[in-house]
């Protein structure tokens, strides 16, 4: 049986491109880039090299780029870091019912530390409106977080609007851009954000290390204590052979995306019209014209979460329920529960498939096949 990997939005595969760019330095690059010596210098210079590549992908200095390990310290980092740095100013932050955990739970321990927290509503299309924002802005608001793509559902948030009513603000915009990073095209200045999180194995890069983006202005406190690395907001010995993977899979990136938007369009197509034609029910859970094309999350009337998994493991087909981070829980979807209530069937029937580099039309026609044939199979149990 050929296996079929639909799972990208929780992690990709890492590009073979990357492994070479980054075996050379792992063999010879062994120094410190704080060391002065001649193996510092040239570990600092790689260093600095992909920070800067990474800084260009989405207009910012490179300054303003902390190496993080991942997309959950860069969350973490942005609203603890600016929560502390910035409480004096006021101890409000908003953010959205349908973040990912890593910023969600990030929120709940803040409210756990005395701040107070909005968390705003989404509408039935999986999108929190701009003026929810506006209203809920008041002069103790230090900090709005808000995901640029939702993981689950692949819907694109207002960011831009959203920059734009923050902008005339005391409060930072942070977006977790983990899922948009990679297909959408991000200019931190134009869209006002203040800072912007990014996960490396996301985009087919290596695991362990990411990325925050805090743009100069902003009072952020370190969260984690040591050394004076990335200019004292993120102390550890930077993980080198990591950023040079991570720069490699951002070139990549950029010299492909506009060309990975239309395959991964054609594969949601094809999965689509092919579920269409076996003539089992399903619904796609938000707009497809504004979701991102790398994700779609489908509801399977008469089945569960729990029972799909199972089934599609053993068919050769690897989904997720959502988040990674909640693999095996079969408690109802947060984000689907923010769109539609929480005695919704959608929040525990629902599947997300996601595209990337593991992909083609025969898999993905293939895949959808068995997801019919499991369907048809589940739900004639219920009958």
């Amino acid at each position: 049986m050929d296996y079929i990997y639909l799972d990208h939005a929780a992690t990709a595969p890492m590009d073979s491109r990357v492994t070479e760019a980054m075996v050379p330095v792992m063999d010879g690059v062994f120094g410190n880039p704080s060391s002065v010596h001649s193996f510092g210098r040239k570990a600092r210079q790689q260093l600095d090299e992909a920070r800067r590549v990474i800084a260009g992908s989405i207009h910012a200095n490179e300054k303003e780029i902390i190496f993080t390990g991942g997309g959950t310290e860069a969350d973490n980092l942005a609203l603890i870091g600016t929560a502390l740095a910035n409480q004096y100013n006021g101890r409000h932050i908003i953010t959205t019912e349908q973040e990912h955990h890593a910023a969600l739970h990030t929120a709940h321990y803040l409210e756990s530390r005395g701040f107070d927290v909005t968390y705003l509503p989404v509408d039935a299309s999986g999108v929190v409106s701009p003026n929810a924002v506006k209203d809920a802005l008041t002069d103790e608001t230090i900090l709005v977080s808000v995901m640029y793509v939702n993981n689950e559902t692949g819907m694109i948030q207002p960011v831009k609007e959203i920059g734009e009513i923050v902008s005339g603000h005391q409060a930072y915009f942070h977006t977790d851009a983990v899922q948009a990073y990679g297909l959408l095209d991000i200019d931190v200045n134009e869209t006002g954000i203040d800072m912007l999180s990014v996960s490396s194995h996301k985009i087919s890069g290596p695991k362990g290390i990411g990325f925050l983006y805090a743009a100069d202005d902003v009072k952020l406190d370190a969260i984690q204590y040591g050394g004076e690395q990335e200019r004292k907001r993120r102390p550890g010995t930077e993980n080198v052979a990591g950023a040079v993977g991570f720069q490699k899979a951002v070139e990549i990136m950029m010299d492909s995306k506009g060309d990975r938007n239309k395959l991964y369009a054609e594969f949601r197509d094809l999965f689509i019209n092919e579920l269409t034609e076996s003539g089992v029910q399903f619904e796609v859970n938000g707009t497809a014209e504004n979701a991102i094309n790398s994700i779609m999350n489908i509801s399977f009337p008469g089945t569960n979460v729990e029972s799909m998994l199972t089934n599609l493991d053993l068919e050769g087909v690897a989904a997720s329920s959502g988040s990674a981070c909640t693999a095996g829980s079969v408690e109802p979807s947060h984000v689907l529960t923010a769109m539609y209530g929480e005695n919704d069937k959608r929040t525990t029937n629902s599947i997300r498939f996601s595209f990337g580099i593991y992909n083609t039309n025969e898999n993905v026609k293939n895949a959808a096949g068995r997801v019919a044939k499991i369907v048809e199979r589940l739900t004639a149990k219920e009958v």
